[in-house]
């Protein structure tokens, strides 16, 4: 996999309460990924970026809300989120920055 394409996969943590349960208790990171990335790529990208070392991966697509606007009514677009399971020992921190 080229080095642009593991810019692309990965579009941002996903930060909420149910993501930060997963994180204590399961070594879990989420992320927010391209809809068209695989679970290879997604293990890939996390390893090329963040030097650590993954145990597996859990892909789910996530449907877009209909919400109504004055407008009519209107749809969020569709979106990917990963949980990646870190092994033993492995930790990512978003709060350092370098």
């Amino acid at each position: 996999m080229n080095q642009e394409r593991i810019y692309k996969i990965l579009l941002g943590p996903v930060v909420s309460e149910k993501s930060a349960m997963a994180g204590e208790n399961g070594n879990q990171v989420v992320f927010k990924v391209a809809t068209d990335a695989s679970k290879i790529e997604i293990k890939a990208a996390v390893q090329a970026l963040f030097d650590v070392k993954v145990e597996s991966v859990r892909v789910l697509n996530v449907k877009g809300k209909t919400r109504r606007t004055r407008f009519g009514i209107g749809r969020r677009s569709d979106w990917k989120k990963a949980y990646v399971r870190l092994e033993q020992g492995q930790d990512i921190d978003f709060a350092v920055a370098e």
